[in-house]
């Protein structure tokens, strides 16, 4: 192809005005790799991205690429303001710029989000690594699956830190790690899964994520910093003892927080961020008689502490459990008392109490099949007491056997009485808040499609048959932990095939089965069924109604679940559904706890993440809700719990922590937003260079490969030049009918984009005369007029510049025949003419002479400028050294000041003794003291002396990585001629 371009260069002049030297230099322009930390850096992300990004974001990636001798950065954006397209943008930067060892670290569930984003809004393709998918890449022959520029790689937080060796062994370009607040306490010998992660990651560049990055000790951004780099601050006793107590220094705190943390407030960004609003809507219902006596009778029942039914070692998790399923619906608390009562049959059978190895199968059941969530499932495993020890035996003189008969037709009624409940009044309720609510979304001209979320997968499958019996038939998608009913497999058979050529199928079923019951949702249902399953890792924006079904009483959980919906994209208000049982005194207190302190359910934004994360634990607070549900008798005793409740989360809120955060990571910049105007509008400019060049370099590139439409921003490529790129219609704006299959969107990290521009750049362009229209330009360009009807000679070169990163710069060097240098700007514009003919010509070696010359002197200005611009990023690692070295000089005398501060305390302590007894003690351990002093002195200028060895080795390191390695490239040189 390129021989055959070469051949036709004339030809390819008359016809589009451009030339081989044209399409070698967009390609250079459109990747060269760029140090200084403005918008042209992030340009090439710009334009590979499909999303409309905000400048605070854009913001966000340059500081994370801003300095290219960290080892890394925490970019911490409060909730919704999309971090993760943040990161996206930055993964997008790091793959133009090939560097393609590429690895997020998230959550399990998140997982396939994260490849659904990358995919969809970046263009990058990415692997799903977990158990499976390794061992099948070791079949196929890969040493290492991890190893692998193909794709960016996507793995669990615990899966990495299980495979902390074949991780470690690899050199990752970046490292990007989600909920990163979760590795917070890495520092704690307990907490090994962070350890393991930060082992295997120690040597890479990382960016962390979190919208949380202190919650309730500073302690925590020493966990975060270590994650990054062990020496930004010293040890963990030197950060206790500068910025640890209620006196800290935290504004000094806060100046070396500022060259690696990162945050926006969603306050700042209102301008240009448009967020819907949530609004509550509390559904009221009464439940029946047999509802209600139901209630009583099984609180009644968990209340007690003697049952066999539920083990004493595990009383509080089963309770926590059954009143979920209880409060849910007759058919999941059925279901269960079935599973129990079988339990007590089996114990009746065999006149004994099974072990406790059965008694764990049967808990796992009651959890996996309700499916309630991991809280739960993590919460059985880290109950050490849960299946040790043997029951205790009651008091009284009734047999086991007994017993067992007594709690055995106790269960049997309460199962006869959940069946004989055909239809709940909740579900009732549920009719009338769907109608309400479609009503709502009518108004609004929203799309007519809720989201049901309930903790019990046996209320989901009522509520389907119900729904279905009430004229909802053929409109309801179920979403749950397995998706093994017949609709979800049909569904998924479906999205395969329609999927087969576009590139999405991960080959991980659990993975594409939730994309498609997802994309079914939004493309054809009405309602969509949901267990705790999908309140984590999947994006419903285009649903803007939500039905708490069963309202759970984690206010983490609940945000969560809103946050599907309520967030970024969001187009309109969300409506959050709630229901209150009338006759059920500790609901009410609950609901009203969770409206008034968490602000859950109304406003712009919802609860805050300060609030949030007052709680420690979710599942925590929930458990003592449940105390109060569990211990309380009366009215008034559920009252003074809920009231003591409430003034320990006055307190929190109001604590010292919310004054901490504000000063560490609030801006203080009164220009935050023009700042930020001014980089949307770089953004824009940059973006509309990028697709010009781009755009002309395809058309080079493909002239006769592709039918190009210019109004359109298309092409149909009728030729394909190479097999990762199939023939179709290629968009440059992107579609909703892009990446389905002969409809593609094209972007520099298309394959057929990196053919274009790979190409182009080793393209054959010898000497030649340019013949440049200035007369017939459709814009005037005055600095040219001056310079019509003269010729001269032009050249483009490439500088690169290796040091701690790679800076290379474009220079346009020109001169006209009569001896003039034309300054850059003007050679640009020139070059940049309609080329109205070409002929063969030789520039002769003076001339070129000439230009290097004039190369030689500009290449030492810029060089001088790029010397500058490192420079302070070299003093900002000098000095990170050194508060490094202070810090560890602190730690090393905090021994010695703790010896010095006891010798006084006991010295007073003598001079107060009251008997010789005490007196001989007290000079005893004085004495002690003063050895342990003699030998802390000694000691300590050792100490001192290897840390300042420490010091001064990181510094001279940092110097080797300063020295500069310049190389020039010669692009092509002309002659012109301007008419």
């Amino acid at each position: 192809m390129n021989v055959a371009i070469e051949q036709d260069n004339s030809a390819l002049a008359r016809e589009l005005g451009l030339t081989l030297q044209h399409a070698k230099y967009f390609a250079h322009e459109l990747t060269i790799n760029k140090s200084k930390n403005d918008v042209s850096r992030i340009s090439q992300s710009l334009f590979n991205s499909c999303v409309d990004l905000n400048p605070h974001q854009i913001d966000a990636a340059l500081f994370a690429l801003r300095s290219p001798l960290s080892k890394g950065v925490i970019l911490a954006d409060e909730v919704g303001l999309g971090k993760t397209i943040e990161a996206g943008l930055i993964l997008c930067q790091y793959w133009a710029e090939r560097k393609r060892k590429l690895l997020v670290v998230c959550p399990a569930s998140l997982r396939k989000q994260w490849s659904l984003e990358l995919q969809d809004k970046f263009n990058l393709p990415s692997l799903i690594l977990e158990t499976k998918a390794y061992k099948e890449k070791k079949k196929l022959g890969d040493l290492n699956p991890f190893d692998n520029t193909d794709y960016v790689i996507i793995a669990s937080s615990n899966y990495v830190a299980k495979m902390f060796g074949d991780i470690k062994a690899i050199n990752w370009d970046l490292v990007i790690i989600d909920e990163a607040h979760k590795l917070r306490n890495v520092y704690r010998k307990s907490a090994k899964t962070s350890q393991d992660i930060k082992f295997a990651l120690e040597d890479s560049k990382k960016i962390l994520l979190t919208a949380t990055p202190l919650q309730n000790s500073n302690l925590e951004l020493y966990g975060l910093a270590s994650l990054i780099d062990e020496n930004i601050f010293g040890d963990r006793e030197s950060f206790k003892e500068k910025y640890g107590s209620t006196d800290s220094d935290l504004m000094d705190l806060r100046s070396r927080l500022k060259y690696f943390c990162h945050r926006t407030l969603r306050s700042q960004v209102l301008e240009y961020v448009s967020y819907t609003k949530r609004n509550p809507l509390t559904e009221s219902f009464i439940p029946s008689e047999d509802e209600f006596t139901l209630y009583k009778k099984i609180s009644e029942f968990l209340s007690r502490t003697d049952t066999l039914t539920i083990k004493a070692s595990q009383r509080h998790l089963m309770t926590m459990m059954l009143r979920k399923l209880l409060a849910s619906s007759s058919r999941a608390i059925s279901n269960t008392l079935e599973t129990l009562l079988e339990r007590l049959v089996k114990m009746s059978d065999d006149e004994k109490k099974e072990d406790d190895e059965s008694y764990e199968k049967i808990v796992e059941e009651i959890i996996n099949n309700e499916d309630l969530g991991s809280d739960y499932l993590e919460d059985l495993e880290s109950e050490s007491e849960i299946f040790t020890g043997i029951e205790k035996k009651t008091q009284g003189e009734k047999t086991l056997k007994e017993r067992i008969q007594e709690e055995k037709e106790e269960l049997q009624s309460f199962l006869n009485l959940a069946k004989s409940i055909s239809v709940d009044a909740k579900s009732k309720a549920l009719l009338r808040a769907l109608e309400k609510g479609f009503d709502t979304m009518a108004k609004l001209a929203a799309p007519r499609k809720a989201v049901i979320f309930t903790e019990s997968r046996k209320t989901q499958d009522y509520l389907k048959e119900f729904l279905e019996d009430n004229n909802y038939k053929g409109k309801i998608v179920l979403f749950n932990g397995s998706n093994t009913d017949q609709l979800s497999k049909n569904i998924y058979d479906k999205w395969v095939e329609n999927n087969f050529t576009s590139g999405r199928l991960t080959g991980v079923k659990d993975v594409d089965i939730k994309t498609a019951l997802v994309e079914h949702f939004r493309d054809h249902a009405e309602i969509f069924i949901a267990t705790e399953a999908a309140a984590e890792g999947i994006n419903l924006q285009f649903c803007s109604l939500l039905v708490n079904y069963d309202l759970p009483w984690n206010p983490q959980r609940i945000e969560q679940r809103i946050g599907r919906c309520h967030r970024y994209g969001q187009k309109h208000d969300v409506l959050v559904i709630n229901f209150l049982n009338k006759r059920n005194e500790a609901d009410a207190r609950v609901y009203e706890l969770l409206t008034e302190k968490f602000r859950l359910f109304e406003g712009v934004f919802g609860a805050s993440d300060e609030v949030l994360g007052l709680i420690e634990s979710g599942l925590d607070f929930e458990k003592k809700l449940h105390q109060i549900c569990n211990e309380c008798r009366t009215s008034k005793e559920i009252e003074e719990n809920f009231n003591a409740l409430r003034k320990e989360l006055d307190g929190n809120i109001e604590s010292r922590m919310q004054k901490t955060k504000k000063l560490l990571f609030e801006h203080f910049d009164e220009d935050v937003h023009e700042k930020l105007r001014l980089k949307l509008d770089s953004a824009k400019q940059e973006l509309s260079k990028v697709e010009k060049l781009f755009w002309s370099l395809s058309k080079i590139q493909l002239h006769k490969m592709a039918d190009f439409n210019d109004d359109e921003l298309s092409f149909y490529l009728h030729k394909s030049p190479m097999p990762e790129s199939q023939k179709g219609l290629y968009n440059l704006i992107s579609k909703s009918h892009a990446n389905v299959q002969g409809n593609y969107l094209y972007r520099l990290s298309h394959p057929l984009g990196e053919y274009c521009v790979d190409k182009a750049k080793i393209l054959n362009t010898a000497d030649e005369h340019l013949i440049f229209d200035i007369s017939n330009h459709p814009v005037k360009i005055s600095l040219l007029e001056n310079i019509k009807g003269q010729r001269g000679y032009l050249s483009l070169k490439k500088l690169i510049i290796e040091s701690f990163g790679l800076d290379e710069k474009l220079f346009f060097l020109s001169i006209t025949e009569n001896g003039e240098i034309l300054d850059s700007e003007i050679s640009e514009k020139l070059f940049r003419c309609f080329v109205k003919d070409i002929k063969p010509t030789t520039v002769d070696r003076e001339n070129k002479d000439t230009l290097n010359k004039i190369f030689e002197s500009t290449k030492d200005q810029y060089l001088k400028e790029v010397h500058e611009y490192h420079q302070q990023f070299f003093k900002e690692e000098y000095d990170r050294i050194d508060k490094w070295e202070n810090d560890m000089l602190l730690s090393a005398e905090k021994g010695l000041k703790d010896v010095r501060e006891k010798l006084k305390v006991i010295g007073r302590e003598i001079r107060a003794a009251e008997s010789l007894e005490v007196l001989a003690n007290l000079q005893k351990k004085e004495s002690e003291l003063k050895n342990k002093r003699r030998r802390l002195r000694r000691d300590i200028d050792d100490i001192e002396d290897e840390i300042s060895e420490k010091a001064n080795q990181m510094k001279k390191e940092l110097e080797s990585r300063l020295k500069q390695r310049i190389y020039t490239e010669e692009i092509f040189t002309i002659s012109w001629e301007l008419v």
